[in-house]
């Protein structure tokens, strides 16, 4: 580390800091200037106990924690400051403080009902693939409808999961009701109850789903050809531009579109695939292609989902 001053024997070289002896001296003659170099380096100290962990500022504090991630927190090691193990007595001590820590973390109903339901979230963030930014938007949802005492009497799975689904929405992740009740073991129409719920009690407004998302997600679960994939996208844009699409569940018009584009490049494709894929029924589709027939939709695009 250079220091802004220039040495008064050489004239020429500049002080260094050395950190190991704490000393500032010069480049070129080796002058003292002092014996007292203030460390303004980052501190590495060694303050773990496993794996050589350097970190000391802990975990971050994060909505999806009953506590936020502000809790006191007594390690499992039986260690004192130098290393040495713990005498009997002490150990007994330790335990019983961890236990009473551990208590006093969840002393309210609302701090239980928080430890259990976060609990619940993070075991299925890994099967659902949600990001950090989506399990702290969900964990702020479920906070604001058990604030209101909209989980009082209802299931805590059923509201969680529809905070899922909505924050899934506001994210802009393709998360139908249908998937997130085969993950979290909630039936549909549970699921939709409790999302109406949180929608109305909390003034929530939903974004619309973009069905181009939706067709990315149908053709790669159903391994259909990338250039079936990119005439229905490009057909969905011109749908979504004259406004066609409106007033219409964007995974069924989404499986519609990728049928008729894999039926022009004739990549062979049946509705019961494509439906299952989608999670809707083939009567879905068929409806769709009638209305799609229909004279609503612009002349360009029926000739270029029809022959």
């Amino acid at each position: 580390m250079h220091v802004s001053m220039v040495c008064s024997v050489c004239k020429s070289g500049r002080p260094i800091a050395d950190p190991e002896s704490g000393e500032l001296v010069c480049s070129d003659c080796g002058l003292v200037f002092s014996e007292k170099a203030s460390e303004n380096r980052a501190e590495w100290r060694n303050f773990g106990s496993e794996n050589n962990d350097r970190a000391r500022t802990g975990s971050p504090a994060s909505l999806a924690k009953h506590d936020m991630g502000l809790n006191t927190v007594i390690g499992n090691n039986n260690k004192d400051s130098r290393g040495q193990n713990i005498d009997a007595s002490m150990h007994s001590t330790m335990k019983r403080l961890r236990t009473y820590d551990f208590r006093s973390q969840a002393h309210t109903s609302t701090d239980r009902n928080l430890m259990r339901a976060f609990g619940e979230l993070g075991r299925q963030r890994d099967k659902l693939g949600m990001s950090d930014a989506m399990i702290d938007k969900t964990a702020y949802i479920y906070r604001k409808a058990l604030g209101k005492g909209l989980v009082r009497g209802r299931s805590t799975s059923a509201i969680l999961a529809a905070a899922i689904y909505i924050s899934c929405r506001e994210m802009g992740a393709v998360r139908s009701l249908k998937d997130i009740g085969e993950i979290t073991d909630v039936k549909r129409k549970v699921i939709s109850r409790s999302y109406r719920i949180l929608i109305q009690q909390l003034e929530m407004i939903m974004p619309v789903i973009d069905p181009i998302k939706c067709i990315a997600k149908i053709a790669n679960k159903a391994k259909l050809s990338e250039k079936s994939k990119r005439m229905a996208i490009d057909t969905m844009k011109d749908l979504v531009n004259t406004e066609a699409s409106a007033g219409k569940r964007p995974m069924g018009l989404a499986a519609t579109i990728l049928y008729l584009s894999c039926m022009r490049n004739d990549e062979v494709v049946t509705q019961k695939d494509i439906a299952e894929a989608a999670g809707v029924t083939e009567v879905t589709i068929r409806n769709r292609i009638k209305d799609l027939k229909s004279r609503n939709t612009s002349r360009a695009i029926r000739d270029r989902l029809f022959p």
